[in-house]
């Protein structure tokens, strides 16, 4: 299974067309990611990041409907723990 996890262009470090990256903030974690699939994208846009690329552009809403359900398998994998 493959997962894309939601995250916030702070910078553009290379404008290339074929080179486009940016650091990117995954809840305070930066990470650089290649940005040149989403050539729209712009800093303070949230994208989808798959193996170092951002594979597509999601609005602020549904960036943080996706950290809600990260947080929500998180805390059942926490009360799975604390069963055991």
């Amino acid at each position: 299974m493959c997962l894309a996890v939601p995250g916030k262009i702070i910078s553009i470090e290379n404008e290339e067309e074929f080179a486009r990256t940016g650091r990117v903030s995954f809840g305070g974690i930066l990470k650089e990611v290649n940005l040149s699939l989403v050539p729209e994208a712009g800093i303070g846009n949230y994208v989808l990041v798959h193996a170092g690329f951002a594979i597509n552009s999601i609005d602020e809403k549904e960036a943080n409907q996706t950290f809600e359900y990260l947080r929500q398998i998180e805390q059942l994998g926490d009360s799975e723990r604390d069963e055991s």
